[in-house]
């Protein structure tokens, strides 16, 4: 761990264990990956962005978890699920979906297929 890592969830220790198991699996998603950290959000590229950790509140107050982080991915489709809190189209065929993950039990297998596709998806674009 990387000690801008850790900085960055000084106002949110809650969600350090939740990142910290996260991290683990996107890395592991390919060997290439690296982590840069910025004001608002820690991005994971490969070389270019797939997926970034932040505390954007996509989902409403009343319905978000107490402690939480919101993962964003970047797709060549739409995702059509629950889990998914907010989802948009920026660029004809790139879609963007913030999810918010309110505990380690929330990073399972449907989860980690999503982030490893918009790692392919990110080594595919030009």
């Amino acid at each position: 761990m990387q000690s801008d890592e850790m900085l960055f969830f000084d106002a949110h220790p809650d969600a350090w264990p939740i990142y910290a198991h996260l991290r683990e699996k996107l890395l592991a998603l390919d060997e290439n990956t690296s982590i840069e950290v910025k004001k608002t959000q820690i991005s994971f590229k490969n070389p270019r962005l797939f997926a970034a950790v932040s505390f954007l509140p996509a989902r409403r107050a009343a319905l978000r978890p107490k402690t939480y982080i919101t993962l964003t991915l970047g797709l060549f489709r739409p995702i059509e699920s629950a889990r998914v809190d907010v989802k948009c189209e920026p660029y004809p065929n790139r879609w963007t979906h913030h999810i918010t993950i309110g505990g380690v039990g929330e990073i399972d297998g449907e989860l980690m297929e999503w982030a490893a596709e918009a790692a392919a998806c990110a080594r595919m674009k030009r």
